[in-house]
């Protein structure tokens, strides 16, 4: 067994690494890191529920998510103009979620109260988009049997590019709103707003889960990055207890072990799975650990 000092857990060493390669090869195809799902293992397996918990979590995204980055680019299906949005708009409510998370939601019960109602509400969002008629053109490689997107605009008030022959456009101000409130709904959770944000650009934007995966992804690392110096700057500053906020950087490691290995793994994969099942692993996996988290607070 392995102790680590700063958390307080106690376990074997290829648990974290194991957990996190499991949980990012599952979500990582739908641009998710997986962090949503890890930061519950943390509370309720192995026992981390001070607010420490959530720059560990960021933590494991910027060790982590790189990988599965490099894989959408080299594959082409990185929408740029996305990423930028994304990041511009979320970076800002991260401070606010720092501070949220430290003064008003120490409490491990309200905090796993608020988890759980962030992923029920997000799988409620996933249900109807899952039971809609697919297009194939979404779902299936084009004539020349490859993933990739081609950026046709890019402006104050639209974002448009071309995936297997079709066109999509979306409001870059209605991006950028929506990755604001992303942005401090991530501070808070410490999931870098990426398990929030991709959902939002299927179900609300009607963006083919194929594209936006390579974005999401390097808008959460992006988040992470800054949310982690958030925490060690500023949270310290405002807590009552500057041990309690500390990431403990030896578990986020050992997560970022495995969660790299399971981001490149399911990326890679992506090309080969319909967007229905990615979806419906999401909304199960949700709704799980959602309603647990709901039901155990009541």
């Amino acid at each position: 067994m392995l102790e680590f000092p700063v958390s307080g857990v106690e376990t074997y060493w290829w648990v974290p690494i194991i957990s996190a390669f499991l949980i990012s090869v599952v979500t990582s195809p739908a641009g998710l890191s997986g962090a949503f799902v890890l930061l519950p293992f943390q509370v309720s397996v192995l026992g981390y529920a001070t607010p420490g918990v959530t720059p560990t979590n960021l933590l494991f995204n910027i060790f982590a998510i790189p990988a599965g980055v490099y894989r959408y680019y080299r594959e082409k299906r990185m929408v740029w103009p996305l990423v930028i949005t994304i990041a511009a708009a979320t970076l800002p409510g991260l401070l606010l979620g720092v501070i949220i998370r430290v003064k008003y939601l120490p409490d491990p019960g309200i905090f796993k109260l608020f988890v759980g109602l962030v992923l029920l509400y997000i799988a409620s969002r996933l249900l109807p988009d899952i039971l809609r008629p697919e297009h194939t053109a979404q779902c299936a490689p084009g004539n020349n049997g490859r993933f990739e997107v081609t950026p046709l605009l890019f402006n104050i008030r639209e974002i448009a590019y071309e995936f297997n022959g079709v066109h999509y456009r979306v409001s870059t101000m209605a991006v950028f709103f929506l990755s604001s409130v992303v942005g401090l709904i991530g501070g808070i959770y410490g999931i870098g707003g990426g398990a929030i944000i991709a959902p939002f650009l299927v179900t609300f934007f009607k963006l083919p889960v194929h594209t936006i995966s390579g974005a999401a992804l390097c808008g959460t690392f992006l988040n992470s990055t800054l949310g982690v110096l958030l925490y060690f700057l500023v949270a310290p500053a405002i807590s009552d207890n500057a041990d309690a906020v500390r990431p403990d950087l030896l578990l986020g490691l050992l997560f970022g072990i495995g969660g790299t290995i399971g981001i490149y793994i399911g990326a890679r994969l992506q090309r080969y799975l319909p967007a229905r099942l990615i979806k419906f692993i999401l909304l199960l996996i949700m709704t799980f650990i959602g309603g647990k988290y709901v039901i155990s607070y009541f």
